[in-house]
């Protein structure tokens, strides 16, 4: 899933520098950027998460899954005032950009569905 975010920001950056502009291509990459830092954080934290009701050893402090829930958001917010400030095109590829997890979502659910389909389920 990670490799298809990235895969899939390399690729709509490129399309979108070359159909409508390097500026706005550039504001896509690094959203889509962003969308990729922000989807390992929250992976990492689920996992986390889950390794903390499963097992009943570790304390129940849950301080760094809160710290790196506030980071994502500080992170992606700093980044799109910088860009909004700078640029409306970037700004626009920006958000496109953040939006890339949602298509490769679809792609994996789409390859999951085939291989289903391929073994017979």
């Amino acid at each position: 899933m990670l490799r298809f975010v990235l895969i899939l920001g390399a690729v709509l950056a490129l399309c979108t520098a070359w159909r409508v502009g390097w500026i706005t291509g550039l504001g896509f990459a690094a959203g889509a950027f962003v969308a990729y830092l922000s989807f390992r954080s929250l992976n990492k934290a689920v996992q986390s998460l889950a390794s903390r009701i499963v097992d009943a050893k570790q304390p129940a402090s849950g301080f760094s899954l809160v710290n790196g829930f506030f980071l994502r958001y500080l992170l992606a917010g700093i980044v799109a005032y910088v860009i909004f400030t700078s640029s409306s095109q970037a700004f626009r590829g920006f958000l496109f950009g953040l939006c890339t997890p949602v298509a490769a979502m679809l792609m994996e659910a789409g390859f999951e569905a085939y291989a289903a389909l391929r073994r017979g389920y």
